[in-house]
């Protein structure tokens, strides 16, 4: 490509090419931008021609930035960021908070701790809206995926903001309508197991299965935490649960004392240039004093 010396970025440049790096492929980066998939293609390639360079490889599998895309998403996300900030400082009244907050979580703190806290926002903020995103990975708040994780590590990122919850306690459990009173090392080999190990193989509960009973192969392997809550509570077989999640359930006894070798720490996390944005704060602020684990 022969590069123009004369071309300049501008904040719509940097947009394509934002929502092309984020998506991965045009018509996912047309429907976020509002246009064509054609309109992506022939900006993309308008830019590339313009600074002489190549800002993606195509492959089979979509468009991947290369190491200028990165630089230069990086910095439009800083100009996305203060563009959010002055359209909330515009658009608010000083008592008001207004826009979109997208939250990042697993479903089993969703339907656990997060729903139930975000009630009362409605009332305090009824201008704010909500994208959540309920899955095991951990969406990237670098690329504004989203604006808030609410995640169990004992590893935080250290480029994030954070706010430790506390500990997240688990125990063995089966259904209330059940025989079953207790846990012993004859109930493990004799009776079904709920466990999440093919959506999450390292998960602490399937470690201290593994480590504990070895023999023991599960009769059902569901994709979270928050089925295997389910399935026990039909009495499908025993499985480890957060305490946050089966309290108040009349439906699930308690089998086991609390696994310690199971505790992980529940942790609220955002960007560093995401924290000062109202809508952000306003949300990670009232998370952070109504999550309740115990």
């Amino acid at each position: 490509m022969n590069a123009n010396l004369q071309y300049k970025l501008n904040a719509v440049d940097l947009e394509f090419v934002l929502a092309l790096a984020r998506t991965g492929t045009l018509a996912a980066a047309a429907e976020r931008l509002a246009v064509d998939a054609s309109t992506v293609f022939r900006s993309i390639q308008r830019i590339e021609k313009g600074l002489g360079q190549s800002l993606f490889e195509r492959s089979r599998s979509g468009y991947l930035p290369t190491e200028l895309s990165h630089e230069l998403v990086r910095l439009a996300e800083q100009i996305e960021a203060q563009l959010e900030a002055a359209r909330s400082l515009a658009q608010a009244r000083p008592e008001q908070v207004a826009g979109t907050v997208r939250i990042s979580t697993t479903d089993t703190i969703l339907h656990g701790l997060i729903a139930p806290a975000l009630c009362p926002l409605r009332s305090t903020h009824p201008l704010l809206s909500y994208e959540i995103l309920a899955t095991n990975e951990l969406a990237s708040l670098t690329r504004r995926d989203t604006d808030i994780a609410v995640r169990a590590t004992k590893h935080p990122p250290q480029h994030l903001v954070g706010k430790h919850v506390g500990p997240i306690r688990v125990a063995l459990f089966a259904a209330e309508k059940t025989d079953l009173k207790s846990f012993d090392a004859s109930l493990a080999v004799n009776t079904s197991w709920i466990a999440p190990d093919d959506a999450l193989p390292e998960h602490p509960s399937v470690l201290w299965r593994k480590k504990h009973f070895p023999k023991v192969l599960p009769h059902y392997r569901v994709n979270s935490i928050l089925t295997v809550a389910e399935f026990v509570a039909q009495g499908l077989g025993i499985g480890v649960l957060p305490l946050f999640l089966a309290q108040g359930r009349k439906d699930l006894r308690q089998l086991s004392e609390v696994l310690d070798e199971c505790q992980t720490e529940l942790w609220l996390l955002t960007h560093t240039e995401s924290r000062h944005l109202r809508r952000v704060s306003a949300v990670f602020s009232h998370l952070a004093q109504s999550l309740v684990l115990e």
